[in-house]
């Protein structure tokens, strides 16, 4: 099995380095953007090829980039283009299932071709052993508009020797911090590790993410944690207030400010869900962690804006939106692999309102959407948090089960099929919690 690395190296540049590194990335910037403007007039075209035919020579003579960067540009805006056709599709397919649910509604357009993608980041990509090499001593080829600059570079001492070591090598890119004025090299490594077996795993682990508690760890011994999200939130509304006083401002200084303030923020939440990720591991080691799949969650569940809404509703639809309860979950599943532990997927369909002692599933367990989860059949009382956790721990554990029967691990079903969906969730109505459960808030 190949685990996937981003290693991310300080590169110690001199001035004059520095200033061949600013004038690629800018040129790199602005021929993006030509390659953007002339695809999205080309009907929003995805096509690589199509579109490198049609900027290559502007890309070259006009804004000087290197032939290799040249085809690199075409590239990455003919990805982007894809992945916003993706979710074109996808979006098309939620309001038509939405307006057979709700005859009445009016489907939402998509915005994401209102006008042609626009890269604002001052990146370069690079392609190894073609854009940029290693050489001896620690140090590293790159390629810029003027020719290769060689250069030393620092970084976490365990990329370091999976680098010296030899260790498959991908593509690169060259990222520039404003604050630090300080470039880095990202770089993709690709581990090989003993392929996962049943037997390897000793515990199976649910993980419920939400905005009160960012993460509700429970295991099949009922072994449970809460990690509370409040001092992060508490961060994150002072990171908003001062966001909301300087766009009010509105000056050039109050614009620099919020440069510098988002990737403060985006640092922040990165480094909590780097640590919640890492407490997890440590406290449930060699486990099968299920997660829930909460593809397109937003969606799904916040509905139009209404800027007539209270203060209230506003601050709520807020928090809804800093919830990075993805950037956790892909901190977990490739930290997982490196410590002997595996994470995979389960469906997130009414984890919060099945009974884990019944399996009876309504809307009606959870009065007025509230902390509690009470059963309307059995009576079965618990933090719902920790409901759905217990969920996800027995949906983890069907899929182990079924695993080890078969010898094939096979997490994602066909999610289209209608009857296979209601399959699953009958097979899920079965499963049943340990009755000598009774932890409570």
């Amino acid at each position: 099995m190949k685990v996937t690395l981003t290693a991310k190296l300080k590169l110690n540049h001199t001035e004059a380095q520095k200033a061949a590194l600013d004038a690629a990335t800018l040129a790199f910037r602005d021929a993006l953007n030509y390659t953007s403007k002339r695809a999205f007039d080309m009907n929003k075209c995805s096509g690589a090829a199509k579109i490198q035919k049609e900027v290559y020579t502007h890309l070259r003579e006009v804004i000087g980039l290197p032939s290799q960067m040249a085809c690199s540009a075409p590239r990455q805006v003919a990805a982007c283009y894809k992945g916003l056709w993706t979710k074109c599709k996808d979006h098309h397919t939620r309001q038509k299932f939405i307006q057979s649910v709700k005859p009445g509604h009016q489907p939402r357009p998509f915005r994401g071709f209102e006008q042609p993608a626009k890269f604002v980041s001052r990146t370069l990509e690079y392609q190894y052993g073609k854009d940029y090499t290693w050489k001896k001593d620690g140090k590293v080829s790159v390629l810029t508009l003027e020719g290769r600059q060689i250069m030393t570079y620092q970084g976490y001492s365990k990329h370091l020797e999976l680098i010296q070591s030899g260790c498959e090598v991908g593509g690169a890119k060259l990222s520039y911090q404003k604050s630090k004025k300080q470039y880095f090299l990202l770089v993709s490594l690709e581990v090989d590790l003993p392929d996962p077996q049943p037997a390897d795993h000793k515990n199976v682990v649910g993980v419920d993410v939400g905005q009160r508690f960012h993460a509700v760890v429970t295991n099949t011994r009922n072994r449970t944690t809460f990690f509370s999200g409040q001092q992060t939130n508490h961060q994150k509304e002072g990171f908003a207030r001062v966001r909301q006083s300087l766009q009010r401002k509105g000056t050039r200084s109050a614009t620099r400010r919020l440069v510098l303030l988002s990737g403060r923020e985006r640092r922040f939440i990165a480094d909590r869900n780097h640590s919640l990720a890492s407490q997890i591991l440590k406290t449930y080691p060699q486990a099968i962690i299920g997660l829930e799949n909460l593809k397109d969650i937003r969606t799904r569940t916040e509905g139009r804006s209404n800027p007539q809404a209270s203060l209230k509703a506003k601050r709520a639809r807020r928090r809804r939106s800093q919830w990075s309860f993805a950037e956790l979950q892909t901190f977990l599943a490739y930290k997982a692999s490196l410590v002997g532990s595996m994470a995979l997927g389960v469906d997130a369909h009414y984890t919060s309102q099945q009974c884990v002692k019944c399996g009876h599933t309504s809307k009606g367990n959870r009065p007025q959407a509230g902390l509690m989860f009470v059963c309307e059949v059995c009576g079965y009382q618990v933090h719902s948090d920790l409901l759905g956790a217990r969920n996800v721990t027995l949906r983890a554990l069907a899929v182990r089960q079924d695993w080890t029967a078969t010898g094939a691990l096979s997490v994602r079903p066909d999610v289209s099929s209608v009857e296979a969906k209601a399959e699953r969730l009958q097979r899920y109505s079965e499963l049943r919690w340990s009755s000598d459960t009774s932890l409570r808030l």
